[in-house]
């Protein structure tokens, strides 16, 4: 089992020394034993009170994280379990109704069994009131980053966590809306765990807890920061423009040509990934999205691997533009791709609508977004990520309707005819230029024509 550490113990260990100052409590009158009359639900608070020196199961307040001040809402596990009740929905409400007034983002440190039982359901309702101010923080364009801990189930996973833009965690951490006392006898726990949220795209990261402090602070730092409209970044790979279409498809797929990671990585001085589409799938191998910091200003990216685009990449990029729109900070997307997943499972998982999302994402946003086409821009699967009117190439790219070869088998031509086929739909980057598709061709280091 992971170490529970105390509201006060995992505020000390992500605050900047001598920082924090706690919010003062609301005031609320409660009859005997609770608004239930649960008897011996005084005595229960009380021993609770004795034990941890907290008041309630939360603990809120204000702190520098690494510099960047934040509220901090911190549960008290000791405290009836971390439970939420009707005081402790004052308290939320309250931190959160201060981040807004001072424009601070929001940092749930969670470690709860759920709502109250003691309080029935008015301390279910809680859960609604929750969930107001997490939107209304959200519509004021401050982020909010959860950290997960153990245990971090029911109502609290369900509003505080799930509901965060990020959500890291700590390892082993049990995560799951459903509490170990309430699961089916055959449920098999290692499926509420923080590493199993990850994977079905329901958190961000799990973070060890001597890490917690520098993550959540870079984190903080670059959702905060002031942002200015992306430049496309220079090519890395060849020189010089293909002679023919075939030329491009062949330098496009060179598996010796710069990917994502390397131009994320000439991009960015530092750099923080989301992971997953928060309805239950994640596709790491085919696009990478996360803010990073370029020449002192945050920007959003989107960067297609070279691989075929699964619904949870497309759903996780849409999740990524419309966090970044919201924020107020700008995007640059990377196309590289074949094009989307076409295969059976593709399908079940949703494509066409996941394709949608961003295409929708795309053209909704605010902010400004810029594209580099970087390889492979392969039909809807690509276009989707792509910006309206500020999209670029690299030399050794090309952008096409639909793969050559694909092109050939629905005009019904042999295979000799597919390089011809090539030419004819004009995918080069010189082409996509004169045709209006791209904006430019960039080249090295920093040029563009």
């Amino acid at each position: 089992m992971p170490e529970r550490l105390s509201a006060r113990d995992i505020l000390a260990l992500v605050t900047d020394p001598g920082s924090f100052r706690e919010l003062p409590a609301p005031a609320r009158q409660s009859p005997p034993d609770g608004p239930l009359g649960w008897q011996g639900y005084d005595a229960s608070h009380a021993r609770a009170a004795a034990r941890t020196g907290e008041q309630e199961s939360v603990v809120c307040g204000t702190a520098g994280v690494e510099g960047t001040r934040a509220v901090l809402i911190a549960f008290e596990f000791g405290f009836l379990g971390g439970s939420l009740g009707e005081r402790t929905g004052d308290r939320l409400e309250a931190a959160y109704a201060h981040a807004r007034a001072h424009r601070l983002p929001v940092v749930p440190l969670i470690a709860t069994g759920g709502s109250r039982m003691q309080e029935g359901m008015l301390a279910l309702t809680q859960l609604q009131r929750v969930a107001r101010q997490s939107a209304l923080t959200r519509e004021a364009g401050l982020p909010q980053i959860a950290v997960l801990r153990d245990p971090t189930t029911g109502g609290g996973w369900a509003t505080l966590g799930a509901g965060a833009d990020v959500v890291l965690a700590l390892p082993g951490a049990q995560v799951g809306f459903a509490g170990s006392r309430v699961r089916p006898p055959d449920a098999d726990p290692a499926a509420y765990t923080a590493e199993a949220q990850v994977r079905a795209g329901s958190a961000d990261a799990v973070v060890h807890a001597a890490e917690l402090k520098g993550v959540l602070g870079t984190w903080l730092r670059l959702l905060t920061a002031p942002a200015a409209e992306a430049a496309p970044p220079p090519a890395l790979g060849g020189a010089g423009l293909p002679g023919t279409g075939w030329d491009a498809v062949v330098r496009a797929r060179d598996p010796e040509r710069p990917r994502a990671r390397a131009y994320l990585d000439a991009c960015f001085g530092e750099r923080v990934l989301i992971s997953g589409d928060r309805c239950g799938g994640s596709d790491p191998d085919g696009v990478l999205c996360g803010f990073g910091e370029r020449d002192g200003r945050t920007v959003a990216y989107a960067a297609q691997t070279g691989a075929a685009t699964r619904p949870a990449g497309y759903r996780t990029a849409a999740r990524l533009i419309r966090l970044a729109d919201r924020l107020g900070i700008p995007v640059l997307t990377l196309v590289d791709t074949p094009g989307a997943a076409n295969d059976a499972e593709a399908e079940r998982q949703g494509a066409g609508a996941a394709i949608a999302e961003v295409f929708g994402a795309v053209a909704a946003a605010r902010v400004p977004i810029t594209t580099l086409v970087i390889g492979e821009g392969g039909s809807g699967g690509a276009l989707a990520l792509a910006a309206p009117g500020n999209t670029w190439a690299t030399p050794d790219s090309y952008f096409s309707v639909i793969a050559p070869e694909l092109a050939a088998a629905i005009l019904k031509r042999p295979p000799q005819e597919v390089e011809a086929t090539a030419d004819q739909l004009r995918i080069r980057p010189q082409d996509l230029v004169e045709l209006g598709v791209v904006r430019g061709i960039v080249d090295h280091p920093r040029e563009v024509t």
